[in-house]
């Protein structure tokens, strides 16, 4: 009986710890030269360039520091272009959860990290067969702007 315990117990932990990373995966994340601050203005700015329309940005740790409650620094930034985010919508409009982008940046013990789901991830999730030059699209226009954003 204590095997057998054992042995479940040790499959659980096996699970969990498998889920924990699996969670990572689907994930580009990238470390920015600039504090959370200054690499999300970057961002910001390049966004409103180009023909994106930032549509949010939220201070996740000012939110938290309203209610006295302490988090590092973290900003999301939100921006999306319909003709590129339509088409994916149309071939599953389940999409929409992931729609438009998201892009965290946010301070990890010292290191400003920027990340964002990659597109072909977004691609899998939704079982998504066609679009695929908006997926091409949006993997160009993320790599390059959060590259700008980071360097």
């Amino acid at each position: 009986m204590r095997n057998l315990f054992s042995i479940l117990t040790g499959i659980l932990a096996g699970l969990f710890f498998m889920t924990t990373a699996q969670a990572q995966e689907g994930w580009i994340i990238k470390d920015s030269k600039h504090p959370v601050s200054i690499t999300a203005d970057k961002l910001a700015a390049v966004i409103e360039k180009a023909p994106p329309t930032l549509f949010a940005r939220i201070d996740h740790a000012k939110g938290a520091n309203a209610i006295e409650m302490p988090l590092e620094d973290a900003t999301l930034i939100i921006f999306g272009a319909p003709q590129i985010g339509t088409p994916i919508m149309q071939e599953n409009i389940l999409a929409g959860l992931d729609l438009p982008i998201r892009v965290l940046i946010w301070d990890d013990n010292g290191q400003t990290k920027i990340g964002y789901l990659d597109p072909q991830a977004l691609k899998a999730r939704y079982n998504i067969k066609g679009a695929e030059q908006s997926f091409m699209q949006m993997t160009n226009a993320l790599e390059k702007f959060t590259d700008l954003a980071s360097q």
